[in-house]
């Protein structure tokens, strides 16, 4: 149940986020549960492997690289997901930015125990 909550946040974070940003569109709500999905599928599975591979640059950059890392992830769920389109690289970094800062808003309104 907890899952299926965190998945809806993350869908209205997303929506939110879309419609802050100018270079970011997101169509519906289902492509935004849709690409809610897509993330944390891309952040349980691709982000370990990028994170390991990039140990190096992450630390000499103290840690900014995990940015990066994440806004590699937005332009692959930007290929895979339709109806979601991002402008581009810095398009991907602020939407990164903002969703993660909506997103703890959110969780710490609705997930305060």
């Amino acid at each position: 149940m907890k899952f299926i909550v965190k998945i809806l946040l993350y869908a209205i974070a997303v929506l939110a986020t879309g419609y802050l940003l100018p270079g970011v569109s997101v169509a519906s709500f289902t492509v935004a549960l849709i690409l809610a999905l897509v993330l944390s599928l891309l952040n349980v599975t691709l982000k370990p492997i990028l994170v390991i591979l990039t140990i190096p640059v992450t630390l000499f950059t103290l840690g900014l690289f995990l940015l990066v890392i994440n806004a590699v992830i937005i332009l692959v769920a930007d290929y895979f997901v339709t109806g979601f389109s991002v402008a581009g690289f810095l398009w991907a970094l602020l939407f990164s930015i903002v969703l993660s800062i909506i997103n703890a808003i959110l969780n710490g309104i609705f997930n305060s125990n």
